[in-house]
């Protein structure tokens, strides 16, 4: 049972609604999409094989009660569901951040599955699995990467769907899609979704790694 662990550190949880918190991450290599505007290709370029046992002692030791499991794409390894479970065992709040093309129900129901719904933009809206908005449990949440206008229309149509019941999120693409404009256009519409800002880009530089 083993992972393949790109890298494994502690920084400020940058997205969803756990932003702001000091949080443990493991990002695993390995992707099976390519979105236009992806920042974290450097999770392609090397990885080192890690039991799940050894993952897990390697978090714990952090002594952070927050764990992000990312990539890449987490979900493409089978072995993420026993880490993630084994991790709500030790009383952590685990959060799993996919890209929306995977199955989310491995995960243990303790697990908060951030699901990241891809749009026109990213070149990637053709490998969703909408089954996913069916499979949400009650603490997880929904993503939207937003490089513009048409995205914005596309995230707003599909966030209708789950927007009473579980919190959305809409990220501008820094350098594509300006945060005032994408503000209005969500205040105009009365969208309930948090406009939600990379918290870690503003706090150290865009392409810093290890943050």
């Amino acid at each position: 049972m083993t992972l393949p662990v790109h890298e494994i550190f502690a920084s400020i949880q940058g997205e969803s609604s756990y932003a702001g918190w000091p949080c443990v991450f493991l990002r695993l290599s390995g992707c099976n999409l390519d979105c236009a505007w992806c920042d974290t290709r450097h999770a392609l370029e090397s990885s080192s094989d890690m039991s799940v046992a050894a993952a897990k002692a390697a978090l714990l030791a952090f002594g952070l009660p927050l764990v992000e499991l990312t990539g890449g794409e987490p979900l493409l390894s089978p072995h993420i569901p026993a880490l993630a479970a084994q991790l709500c065992d030790a009383g952590l709040t685990v959060l799993v951040e996919t890209n929306g093309s995977r199955d989310i129900s491995v995960l243990d129901g303790r697990a908060v599955a951030i699901v990241d719904v891809k749009c026109p933009g990213s070149g990637m809206e053709g490998h969703n699995d909408y089954a996913n908005l069916e499979r949400l449990r009650p603490r997880d949440e929904v993503k939207f990467v937003l490089a513009g206008r048409e995205d914005y229309r596309f995230a707003l149509e599909v966030a209708r769907l789950v927007w009473a019941s579980h919190p959305v999120h809409f990220s501008p693409v820094a350098g594509s899609l300006d945060p005032a404009d994408l503000a209005a256009w969500m205040v105009a519409d009365r969208a309930r979704a948090r406009l939600s800002l990379q918290l870690h880009k503003y706090i150290w530089h865009p392409d810093a790694r290890g943050v």
